[in-house]
Formats: structure tokens, sequence, C-alpha cells
């Protein structure tokens, strides 16, 4: 009887012990509890003129169920009036269109909404209902639109590795159209991986690669009849065009911004300007909303907004969307870009001078600091057009006033200051370069700079020029 029992319990151990084995080995299934949200809305919130004949258009930055994308969880109103129409969803593109049935009314302010009914393949629903408005124009729009001009020109020559492809329309486009479907750029038969959002006011679509291009290489966009206006109209035939990269430079390979080199100021917590800058290039800011770009005296419009000082467009994180999603990828791949240049190994320089460039020249390289970097005097940056250079600091970079960085040769695109602390170019100072800095960039009164000032707190300007490179 004891032998029974001593058996017994020695095989319910052995099965208690398979048992902890097999949960232990079962790994826990992570939920995707993340509501979803909205990208971008087409037309946009605020749109005058719309087309007759237009769609309206939800892109989600997931996929959605598409059982729960229907007229009750979509819908259209003229006043309080509904709107007959069809709504389908495409996974593929993340986008939920409705077609009202027949033509809109002339003139007419029409309100379209999404309510927390639409849920994504997990089952979360939208945190909150969403409205937005337009109002339509006279016409039908039956006209296709076309490209008008493409960045790098065709058959272009020397462009840099680092370079976005852009294509720009004659009139605004279905944002939900403008993606790597529909955008693509090839090496020979080789794809080529990247992004591409979509320029609201410029009417642009820009395709930013997600590494660097190959030197001397012979690229081919191509911008295909799946993209269509706001009417639902459709490029004729492709747009094709080819461009060829410059030859490799001395020095390291340049840092990819992707899009965060579309602004040439960019930051997270706060833009400040004493008047009167001037500004060539975009002005982007996010997390933070556009309260905190003070100094500018902007101009709202849809989606970004505009000043007399800042020749280009100036975007918030709390715009109309497609500019919050716009917006959170830059700053996104200005982080990035910012850890590519601190974690390049293999310094060509190491603690050069002590950190102090005054009076100096230099070479195309990599250099490191395990310091702070001061230009008391004028610093000469000398190569060749296609040449780097990369500078690592893990203090704070201080440029004297009415001090310059000089180049003989060399291009500010090509030139990278990383810095871990701040930055401060003094009073009338001249700089040359794209600035990563980690913390704050200052431009004190008078101060100017060709590159790009991005920051991963805030930039403060003073009377500065500021001009992309």
């Amino acid at each position: 009887m004891k032998n029974i029992r001593s058996t017994h319990i020695i095989l319910l151990f052995v099965v208690i012990l398979g048992l902890s084995f097999i949960v232990g080995c079962v790994q826990p299934t992570v939920s995707d509890v993340t509501a979803p949200t909205v990208a971008s809305a087409v037309p946009i919130d605020g749109t005058t003129g719309v087309a007759l004949n237009g769609t309206i258009n939800v892109t989600f930055d997931k996929s959605m169920s598409p059982s729960t994308i229907s007229v009750s969880n979509f819908t259209l109103m003229a006043g309080a009036s509904p709107v007959d129409g069809i709504v389908t969803y495409d996974d593929a593109s993340l986008t939920a269109t409705f077609t009202p049935i027949a033509n809109l009314a002339v003139g007419t302010a029409y309100t379209a909404t999404i309510t927390t009914g639409m849920k994504d393949s997990s089952g979360n629903a939208l945190a909150a209902n969403m409205s937005w408005s337009f109002t339509t124009g006279a016409a039908v729009d039956n006209t296709p639109p076309t490209v008008i001009s493409m960045v790098p020109a065709n058959g272009s020559s020397g462009i840099a590795v680092t370079d976005s492809i852009t294509a720009n329309f004659s009139e605004g486009m279905n944002i939900a159209t403008i993606n790597t479907t529909n955008f693509t750029v090839k090496a020979g038969s080789t794809s080529v991986a990247g992004s591409v959002v979509y320029d609201v006011p410029n009417h642009a679509a820009v395709f930013a690669p997600t590494a660097n291009l190959a030197a001397s290489t012979v690229y081919t966009a191509t911008v295909k009849t799946g993209v269509k206006d706001l009417a639902g109209n459709a490029l004729v035939s492709n747009a094709v065009w080819t461009f060829t990269t410059a030859a490799t430079g001395a020095g390291p390979a340049p840092v990819n911004l992707r899009t965060a080199g579309n602004f040439v100021i960019l930051a997270k917590t706060a833009i400040t300007n004493v008047p009167t800058s001037a500004i060539t290039g975009d002005v982007g800011l996010s997390p933070a909303a556009e309260s905190y770009i003070t100094g500018f005296s902007q101009t709202k419009h849809t989606g970004y907004s505009t000043s007399p000082q800042v020749t280009g467009f100036i975007y918030a994180a709390d715009m109309t969307p497609p500019t919050p999603a716009k917006m959170t990828t830059a700053i996104s791949d200005m982080q990035t870009a910012y850890t590519d240049a601190a974690g390049r190994p293999l310094p060509d320089f190491t603690n050069l001078y002590a950190g102090n460039l005054g009076g100096r020249t230099l070479a195309p390289g990599l250099y490191k600091w395990g310091s702070s970097v001061t230009i008391p005097t004028n610093v000469t940056v000398s190569g060749g057009a296609n040449d780097v250079w990369i500078f690592q600091i893990s203090g704070d970079l201080t440029v004297s006033s009415a001090t310059s960085v000089l180049l003989i040769g060399a291009q500010a695109k090509n030139i990278f200051w990383q810095v871990a602390g701040q930055v401060i170019l003094g009073t009338t100072a001249h700089f040359e370069g794209i600035i990563l800095s980690q913390t704050q960039i200052t431009l004190q009164t008078g101060a100017s700079m060709n590159g790009r000032a991005l920051a991963q707190t805030q930039v403060v300007l003073s009377q500065n020029s500021v001009t992309k490179p």
C-alpha cells in the first residue's frame, strides 16, 4: 500500500513538473490595446472649392476591421440633411472612403463624421468621434492632375546620396493615394526602401529613402497612375524620370536626415523668435503645439501656417491632419539621425586641439570630443563638394560673437555637428552645417546660419538669418 501511495506521489510530482515546464515555455501573448488614430482626412478640414464629384477619405494609422467601416459609422451631412453614399475600406492603404451616390450641391457646407464604432483589427475603437467640414465649389472636376516638376530634375547628376525625391503636382491630391505603392524609386530593378509624405501647401509628394542612396548610380523615380486628385481623377500615365547620384567623397558616409531634412528648423518643445528674422525653408514643432512657436506673427491656414519672416511653411503637432502624422515622423527621423551621427565608430581625430577650433582648418573626417567645443575665432572647413564631416561633441558647442565657420570647397549639407549639450551661436556669428542637438540651439542677436537647426528641445532665435543648404 505504501509503495502504491509513493508511486502516486512520484507520478503527481512528475506531472506537476511537466506542467510547470510547459507553462514556462509558453510565451505570453502581447495584446494590442492601442486605439487607432486618423493620419489624414480628405478633403482637409476647412477646405473650400471642393469638386462636386469628390469623395471623402480617412486614412488610419493601423489596419482596421472592415466590418466596422460602414455608413452607420461614417456619415456626411449637409446641415441637418444626411447624404446618401457608399462606404468602402482598402486595407492596403488603411483608407476608408465615403462615395456620395450623386454629385454634391454647389457652394454647400458639408460635415463628415466618423464614430467610435470604427475599430481596428484587434477590436480597439477610436478614442472619440471625429468631425470635419468642407465647402463645395461650383463645378465638377474631370481634369486629370499632372506632375509639373520633379526634384531632382530629370537627367540631373551629382545628386547627394541623402536627398529626398519630390514630385510636384498641378493641383491638390488625395493624400490616401500618395504612398510607396504609387511612388517608387529604383536602381535598375532594385527597389529603394523609403517613406512618402504629402506636402499639402506645395501639392507635392516627397519620397525619403530609408538609407543613403548608392554613389555614382542612376536612379529611376516613378509616380504611377494610382495617384489621384481630390475628385478622384488619376494621372493619365506614369511620370518617370532619372537622376544620377554624386561620386563618393572623402570622409564618413553622410547622415541621412530622412523627412527631418524637409525642415530648416525643427524642434520638440518650442521655437521662440525675436523679430525680425529671415528663415528660408520650412519650420516644424512636435509634440508641442503651435502656441509654442512665438515671434513669427503666423497666419493660420488648413494644416499649416505662414509668416512674413518665413519663406516656406510652419507646421506644428496640433494642426489639421495630415500634419500631426507628418511631424511625428519628422521628429522620429531627427532623433534617428542624431543617434546615427553620435554612434559612428573609429574617429579619425579624437579631442583635437582640446576642443578649441579657433584659427584651424578642418579636413574631411569623423571628429570626436569628450568635452565641449569652442570656436573663439574663425574656423575653416576645407575639402571637396562631396566630402563629409561629422563632429561628435559630448558637451556644448559655442561660437563666439562675430566669428565665422568658413567653407573652402565644402558644402554645408555635408557637414554634421552632433552636439549632446546646447549650441550657442554668438551675436553676429556665422555658421555652416547641420546641427543635430540633443538639447537647445540658441542663435543670439544677428547670428546667421547656412544649414539646419534640429533640436530635441527648443530653438531660440533673435533677428537671425537661417537658410536651408
